[in-house]
């Protein structure tokens, strides 16, 4: 499976990688010869800490530098009014009886905690090309399921959120 992306994400990933290649991996080396240097490796917390902070580094850089290679761009191409990447939708979820706000990112950018969904969501992939007044089904796992009504949509092509981390 492809994960979707835009440019820009692909560009935030290589400038965390060259980030971390740069300047994360040097201290991180560093930090560990000086835990090193403490003695005895054992007991030495220090060290462990050291080379758990130099692995999760490396890790994520293999993580980024896999997205990227695997990745698929993308670009909005939503007509205006129509539910795009980027964009921020008032939702009426009709079982809740209530209206939540959603910006629909790709998947490095999500956030459920921040209301924002990847467009490889099941909600994000049933509300995109969609427009105000569309009400549509969400297919959480092809048995289960619920609808919703899209209330608004504010067109937006601001890519400045922070990419996740795991």
């Amino acid at each position: 499976m492809f994960d979707r992306l835009t440019r820009k994400d692909i560009e935030k990933m290589e400038e965390e990688i060259e980030h971390r290649k740069l300047v994360v991996r040097r201290q991180a080396l560093e930090d560990v010869k000086e835990a090193r240097a403490h003695g005895d490796l054992s007991e030495n917390f220090e060290y462990k800490a050291a080379k758990k902070f130099k692995n999760e580094n490396e890790s994520r850089i293999r993580y980024l530098e896999k997205m990227i290679k695997t990745a698929q761009i993308v670009e909005d191409e939503s007509a205006e009014g129509e539910v795009g990447l980027n964009d921020t939708v008032l939702l009426y979820l009709e079982e809740e009886e209530c209206e939540e706000e959603y910006k629909i990112v790709t998947t490095i950018r999500c956030n459920a905690l921040e209301n924002k969904i990847s467009i490889e969501s099941p909600l994000g992939s049933a509300m995109m090309g969609r427009r105000p007044g569309d009400r549509i089904y969400i297919n959480v796992d092809g048995e289960n399921g619920y609808y919703a009504q899209i209330r608004e949509v504010k067109k937006s092509d601001d890519e400045s959120e922070q990419i996740s981390g795991y």
